[in-house]
């Protein structure tokens, strides 16, 4: 499959402005500027890990809090990725990773079949980390799976620093999908799917 694959998302609201770029076979370069230092961080991670360049470029009511940002983020991100992807044709579609961060270990399991879904089995222990809440996080991933047409299943095992719980999430997350959106050849261009086509009720 020679078709580039890339999208670019422009996204605007009462609530924040946001444009997003994405190259699913990229290096990994990260060109990403919301406002929130810890979530930049974790979308630099997002790109590195998964080997998609991914540019960011966010503003938002942080005057309020930063669930606006995060969120639509997650949305934009998402919306992107789904339409980098396409018509899903020669994808691998599933993959799942376990990712250790010190003494965390959470798992994260991907099916890219265009029937968005989120399980989220992450407890926090701390309730703010830097300017956010921590709660923000799931509405990230929520918003993400939605807008990309994802089933999604998040889980941190055990660990008991925030940073390293959500850190080991982002990094799953960036490695199951850069084996899941990668090209299979032997799929030959084919849609994984026995009904030749993913998403909706299929």
């Amino acid at each position: 499959m020679t078709d580039a694959r890339n999208a670019s998302i422009s996204r605007k609201t009462r609530e924040t402005e946001i444009e997003v770029t994405i190259d699913l076979d990229g290096s990994g370069t990260a060109t990403i500027d919301t406002g929130i230092g810890f979530f930049d961080h974790m979308l630099e991670q997002l790109s590195r890990h998964s080997l998609m360049d991914i540019s960011i470029k966010a503003k938002g009511d942080l005057h309020i809090d930063t669930h606006h940002t995060v969120e639509d983020c997650g949305w934009a991100v998402g919306a992107a990725f789904a339409k980098a992807l396409g018509p899903r044709q020669g994808i691998r579609r599933y993959a799942s990773f376990y990712l250790p961060m010190d003494e965390a270990l959470s798992r994260v399991a991907v099916d890219v079949s265009g029937r968005p879904f989120l399980v989220w089995h992450v407890n926090l222990p701390s309730p703010n980390l830097g300017v956010m809440d921590t709660e923000v996080f799931r509405e990230f991933f929520q918003a993400f799976s939605q807008a990309a047409g994802i089933t999604l299943h998040v889980e941190n095992l055990y660990g008991v620093n925030t940073h390293h719980i959500i850190e080991s999430c982002f990094k799953a997350l960036a490695r199951a999908l850069r084996e899941a959106a990668s090209i299979d050849p032997r799929e030959e261009g084919r849609v994984p799917s026995t009904k030749g086509v993913l998403g909706g009720s299929l």
